[in-house]
């Protein structure tokens, strides 16, 4: 046997070319409509291609030295107006395909999206332009089919806010600073569906939990009885964070 072994001859691996990517922001905008009992989401008519014409979320690219954030907050303040409001990043949807300019562009650009999720009352949100065509807020069980992958955005965005309600004080986020528990329990029940749980045992489960304050003055409505108006308790709610608040 030969002492010299012979080397085999090093077969050059190709390095994946690395992708290039544009980020953008999209924003599921909830809004509970007490009136009508609906939970919306607000939808803007796309002016440029591709998906010239249909519905999508309201969305950017982001600019130069500009956050995610700040990105997301310009979207809102160019769409609409509102007194109290929850926003949290969701999601980052980044597969390839889901923008056809994908494939328009000669050095593989990939499209990558950033998705926020927006909680406001419809009565205090008041949308830029209003009265306008291309804008326009739709129940959320009711929705077209919207541009990109903006469909499976906002089921996403829905199922993140119900989990949301059951273990944090979002909800507090977009009432008044008093507020009825009849308030409170319309706006789970819209989010959550009328069956989650009967008036009494929300009630009686939220009260025991204790983070709530009798403010001590009543709210007239109608011809019914005065509600007490309640406020949210944030330190007396701290110790309960990230637990599940189960109104059985």
């Amino acid at each position: 046997m030969s002492g010299n072994l012979q080397k085999k001859p090093a077969h050059s691996v190709a390095e994946p070319t690395l992708a290039d990517f544009k980020v953008g922001v999209d924003n599921v905008i909830f809004s509970v409509d007490t009136d009508q009992n609906r939970l919306l989401v607000l939808l803007v008519m796309r002016r440029d291609r591709p998906f010239l014409g249909s519905w999508s979320l309201p969305g950017t690219l982001v600019r130069q030295g500009e956050s995610l954030e700040d990105a997301a907050y310009r979207v809102l303040s160019e769409k609409m107006r509102a007194n109290n409001l929850y926003l949290e990043q969701l999601y980052t949807f980044g597969g390839p395909g889901r923008d056809p300019r994908e494939a328009e562009d000669s050095f593989g650009v990939r499209y990558l999206s950033v998705s926020y999720f927006a909680l406001v009352r419809f009565a205090e949100a008041s949308l830029i332009a209003d009265g306008v065509s291309g804008i326009a807020w739709y129940p959320v069980e009711q929705l077209p089919t919207l541009a990109f992958d903006h469909n499976e955005v906002v089921q996403y965005g829905y199922y993140r806010l119900r989990n949301k309600l059951e273990y944090s004080p979002v909800a507090f986020e977009v009432l008044p600073e008093a507020f009825t528990l009849s308030d409170l329990y319309q706006l789970y029940t819209i989010v959550l569906g009328e069956n989650f749980s009967d008036y009494s045992n929300f009630r009686t489960r939220l009260l025991k939990l204790g983070f709530l304050t009798d403010t001590g003055t009543k709210a007239s409505r109608g011809a019914g009885r005065p509600a007490s108006l309640y406020r949210f308790d944030a330190d007396k709610f701290a110790h309960l964070k990230d637990k599940p608040l189960v109104f059985v």
